[in-house]
């Protein structure tokens, strides 16, 4: 039997669609570490971050055999857990807003001056609004990329349909565009 790290993409998923156990589990292995970046990198809990996995894996079951281009799966899986993802967060959103307004305050940690945390707060909302104005080829490719645990190249070359030599110098480039926006959105400061 050929080991199915070998087997291409398009093969596990036709050999998954005539019921082979081993390609669905050629799948998963090549594919779970990609889902969790991505739903860890939408800021997720872990717990949601496994349900939108789950769900995910769910969603190819119900629609492996409508796929269209089963070599783009890698593709189709980050679409489709990014989209489970948002879907998460407005349900938790719509839940939070019925929370007595005392669950609701974030209490910075023990021995955290409010200072920092407020800092650090302001910090994290001006990257977050210098990362929405880059591209959205480099925002798929920095979301995927800063998750815990990395993804392989090879998983993101997969994801994003994009040659694995090109990952780091775009990622380079969209880097350097972050740095650069955020230099020029931020206020100066004298020293």
């Amino acid at each position: 039997m050929e080991p199915l790290k070998d087997v291409d993409t398009r093969d596990l998923v036709a050999r998954a669609r005539a019921g082979d156990q081993q390609a669905w589990v050629g799948l998963t292995d090549r594919f779970t570490n990609l889902l969790w970046s991505v739903a860890r990198s939408m800021r997720l809990s872990r717990a949601d971050a496994a349900d939108v996995v789950q769900t995910t894996w769910l969603r190819l079951v119900e629609r492996l055999d409508s796929l269209r281009e089963p070599e783009h799966v890698g593709a189709w899986l980050v679409t489709t857990a990014r989209r489970e993802c948002l879907a998460t967060q407005r349900r938790g959103a719509r839940v939070r807003m019925d929370l007595p307004d005392s669950w609701a305050e974030e209490v910075p940690a023990p021995g955290d001056p409010l200072d920092e945390a407020l800092l650090r707060e302001e910090r994290d909302a001006a990257l977050w609004k210098a990362f929405s104005a880059l591209t959205a080829r480099c925002q798929s490719l920095l979301r995927v990329l800063m998750a815990d645990p990395p993804p392989s190249y090879d998983q993101v070359s997969g994801a994003l349909d994009m040659p694995v030599g090109s990952i780091g110098p775009t990622r380079q480039r969209c880097l350097k565009s972050l740095r650069e926006i955020m230099a020029a959105t931020s206020p100066q400061r004298s020293t």
